[in-house]
């Protein structure tokens, strides 16, 4: 089907831009489905009114957004392979596009209608994983060589733990804070409309904006890597490659790329001549040319899927076990300074996503909100439980997007609640635990059978 597509032609542009549409409906679905998270417990705590609530947690999106890096963003993108990241005869990847936002956005707007705080970054990721197995299919490879199983263990790795964190640390926080501090005020449910002591009340907005602005940082970078995607698609010639690198940087860049060419021919795993041989093509192109703006509009394309293919190989070198340490270090260093030919981005594309993140989180938050702060434990969320949940919520998930790792803000910050709900002695509610833990563990088959499927078929 989308073989016979012509790059450039009007039909070719309509389908990518109803993609980026897409891609931009994902970031706004977000927004009010994991953004909600932050503002449950300014809310039910009576700290802020709904509304400044809401407000405030947008802006603190939009800013995480703006100052955030793009780690995240693109450790998400290296889960699709070089084949359909970047179609080597210059074809448009819309298929790709396609399966990854309807997939992933069906999912999202599905469980939050059913008031579910299930993981939006959950439901990217399995619809992510079931391209590189639909891909996988389609170029007759075994499951083993056309997934990236090392870098889907180290995403699924740290959307495992970082729950279990929430739920641990929150309760130890908690706990702490029984002992420490004995207003009783504190460890029940406020009355209506009477917000809770002023320094608790301090703490709860510091907190809310602490990970309203950490989910940002993390979130945002999703859907900077989901933006990327389609604008690259939709405009090859302009953003294929980093229009920002020097010609000093070309250099060092044609240069490592040597280096990594007998790193990957000597180490590299069963495609490792086809990666060395492509690190080899792109030095010889580079080595011609002053700036990325002499690479013909034709060939930036070529280049970008031949860098994808180094960049691959060279993370297959440093995850082996069996790579010596030396080398292991010599990859990772080349995988950075390469990277950042291909993995960039404008600074246009940071505000449309901080815009729609933002705006997301000031619409539709109240399902999410009730569910957290009513159904979630056997008593209405009190301050000392949402300002233990928040404070740990906060501290995971900004230092997981400094870090590059994907993490859920929806589920380090229920796992936090649950922790508090259960260090209080109330509990949490068997059956709003069972629907949330249904959809944690449905997200990803679903998500990577629905984006598969669409893919092959498409393709």
């Amino acid at each position: 089907m989308l073989a016979s597509l012509t790059p450039g032609s009007p039909t070719t542009l309509s389908l990518i831009l109803g993609c980026l549409v897409l891609a931009l409906v994902f970031e706004f679905s977000n927004g009010f489905h994991d953004a909600a998270n932050a503002v449950a417990t300014v809310i039910y705590t009576h700290s802020l009114k709904p509304f400044p609530a809401v407000v405030w947690s947008g802006l603190m999106n939009f800013a995480g957004v703006i100052l955030g890096g793009i780690a995240v963003a693109y450790a998400l993108v290296e889960l699709i392979p070089p084949d359909a990241l970047t179609p080597p005869n210059g074809g448009a990847a819309v298929g790709m596009l396609a399966a990854l936002f309807v997939s992933a956005l069906s999912w999202n707007i599905g469980t939050w209608w059913l008031g579910i705080p299930n993981s939006s970054s959950h439901a990217l990721i399995g619809s992510l994983i079931g391209i590189a197995v639909a891909d996988t299919f389609l170029h007759g490879r075994g499951l083993a060589q056309g997934v990236d199983w090392h870098q889907v263990w180290d995403v699924l790795a740290s959307l495992l733990v970082s729950p279990l964190l929430g739920f641990g640390l929150a309760l130890l926080v908690f706990q702490l804070l029984k002992r420490a501090v004995h207003d009783r005020h504190l460890y029940e449910p406020p009355k209506e409309g009477q917000p809770p002591v002023w320094w608790m009340r301090a703490l709860l907005i510091f907190t809310c904006t602490g990970v309203s602005f950490a989910h940002g940082t993390n979130d945002g970078q999703k859907s900077i890597g989901l933006i990327m995607l389609t604008i690259i698609g939709l405009y090859p010639a302009e953003y294929a490659l980093n229009p920002q690198m020097t010609q000093p940087q070309i250099a060092q860049v044609a240069s490592d790329l040597n280096l990594a060419a007998d790193l990957i021919a000597r180490l590299g795993n069963d495609r490792k001549s086809e990666g060395a041989q492509a690190a080899h093509e792109i030095h010889n192109r580079l080595e011609r040319i002053g700036s990325l703006g002499d690479v013909a509009a034709d060939e930036r394309t070529v280049i970008r899927d031949r860098l994808n293919r180094v960049l691959t190989e060279l993370k297959a070198v440093e995850d082996n076990g069996a790579t010596p340490e030396a080398d292991k270090k010599t990859a990772e260093a080349l995988h950075g300074r390469l990277g950042r030919t291909v993995q960039y981005a404008p600074w246009w594309v940071r505000i449309v996503s901080a815009l729609c993140l933002g705006l997301g989180t000031m619409i539709g938050y109240k399902r999410i909100v009730r569910t957290l702060g009513e159904r979630l434990g056997k008593q209405h969320l009190v301050p000392a439980q949402g300002a233990a949940a928040e404070l740990v919520a906060a501290g995971l998930i900004g230092g997981a997007g400094i870090t590059g790792f994907p993490v859920s803000t929806t589920h380090v910050v229920t796992g936090g609640i649950a922790g508090t709900m259960v260090g209080s002695g109330a509990g949490v509610q068997p059956a709003t635990l069972w629907q949330i833990a249904t959809a944690w563990v449905l997200t990803l088959p679903a998500t990577i059978v629905l984006s598969g499927t669409m893919f092959y078929l498409m393709s």
